[in-house]
């Protein structure tokens, strides 16, 4: 039998989220040929496979919108103007953050374009099972998808799963969750149809109705009290909710089951609570959960310098910063009670680039939420808008191949990065 010819990359990303889109088109941008490979049958990572139909991130906190991040992450909002999205900051009347809302379908073609336009191959529902490397470098990896299990070499990889499933089957011993084992909370926006598209939402009205589900001994007892995040979904009426929060106790197969199972039967019970009790809702019904959960942690891959909390707080800048950190530290320790702590100085931090380099590995890169970072730190350079401007940096670093800042940051800003 003969073997099939091995492909040959100069970057390979796993991960087809915020930081696997960055970092593909900051390493294509350098002129790298790129290969991106995503489990799912669609890009998108949290926006399209969680329904978290916001990109946080983009603009620091504050009365006006100061935008925090550009460059590839602006290409794509580019792309979603296009398909009609206004891709503009909204603040969040729960949090006074700024987002820009989103419309998944938008997004899943938005980022095939992007991509095709720069020239980026990308296999979807694929996965990177195994790998082949030195003591110091990774040299190929086995892919697993429609067609089997096919070899593919690279000069340079990048870990952009999210999960750090790269950095975790190259042999990286990974931090679980806070270093203790303890995982922020998981939750699972949802989106309900039905509503009349002048209705004025009664907040007080769905905080009362949602405690009395509660008090009355509902099956499953609502954890925020503040009426959740909501927000109508751009191009319709319905309306994007986020009030599931579910506890996640480790990272097994059992307790994703549960917590999925969890989030569907809830979703249920809370929209029937609405079309009950609720003036307005009386029409309402449930359109989509998922199609998985919003994890917002996992593992965490060692990286050459771990970000602080510490630097968040004091708006550390530093000569080799490739990407700002605006987002505050949002923590969800304790599920349905985030807390908000702001970055410091400018309002906003730089991520240094040893922050973006796995260590031990030399060509091993990460990006988005596999970064190095603290628990803290984790709470802020999570999202998806800080992701796509790590990304861009570690496929821009990768691409060429570079450790040093000075020309990372240059040739970054010379894209329209903002570091």
């Amino acid at each position: 039998m003969s073997r099939r010819p091995e492909a040959q990359y100069d970057v390979l990303v796993a991960g087809g989220g915020a930081g696997g889109v960055g970092a593909a088109l900051g390493a294509a941008r350098a002129g790298a040929k790129v290969l991106l490979v995503e489990k799912y049958g669609f890009l998108g990572g949290a926006a399209t496979a969680a329904q978290v139909l916001a990109y946080c991130g983009f603009f620091q906190q504050g009365a006006e919108p100061v935008p925090a991040v550009a460059g590839a992450g602006s290409l794509v909002l580019d792309q979603l103007r296009r398909l009609g999205l206004k891709a503009a900051p909204h603040r969040s009347e729960t949090t006074g953050n700024w987002i820009i809302l989103l419309d998944p379908e938008a997004v899943k073609l938005a980022l095939d374009r992007v991509l095709l336009d720069h020239g980026v191959k990308v296999l979807l529902h694929t996965r990177v099972a195994a790998v082949a490397r030195t003591a110091t470098a990774l040299e190929a990896a086995t892919l697993a998808g429609m067609d089997g299990r096919t070899r593919v070499a690279a000069e340079q990889f990048i870990d952009a799963t999210g999960d750090a499933n790269l950095s975790l089957v190259a042999g990286l011993e990974c931090r679980v969750g806070d270093g203790e084992g303890r995982l922020q909370a998981a939750s699972a926006p949802i989106r309900i149809g039905g509503l009349a598209p002048d209705l004025q939402i009664d907040r007080q009205a769905i905080i009362a109705a949602l405690a009395d589900y509660t008090a009355q001994g509902g099956a499953w007892p609502v954890l925020r009290g503040d009426g959740g995040i909501y927000t109508r979904v751009p191009g319709s009426t319905d309306l994007w909710w986020m009030i599931i929060d579910v506890e996640m106790p480790n990272l097994s197969s059992d307790s994703f089951t549960r917590a999925e199972q969890a989030l569907r039967a809830a979703a249920q019970d809370y929209v029937g609570v609405l079309r009950d009790r609720v003036p307005g809702f009386e029409r309402a019904y449930l359109i989509q959960t998922g199609p998985q959960i919003g994890i917002r942690e996992s593992r965490h891959p060692p990286a050459r310098y771990t970000l602080t909390g510490q630097d968040l707080l004091n708006g550390r800048k530093c000569q080799d910063g490739v990407a700002r950190a605006a987002w505050p530290m949002e923590s969800h320790d304790t599920p349905g009670r985030p807390i908000y702590r702001p970055i410091g100085g400018a309002g906003y931090a730089h991520v240094p680039l040893d922050a973006l380099r796995a260590a031990k590995l030399d060509n091993l890169w990460l990006a988005g939420r596999a970064i190095g970072a603290d628990a803290a730190a984790y709470a802020s350079i999570r999202v998806m808008g800080t992701s796509f401007a790590t990304g861009e940096a570690a496929g821009m670093a990768a691409a060429l191949g570079r450790r040093d800042p000075t020309t990372i940051r240059q040739r970054l800003s010379g894209l329209g990065a903002l570091i």
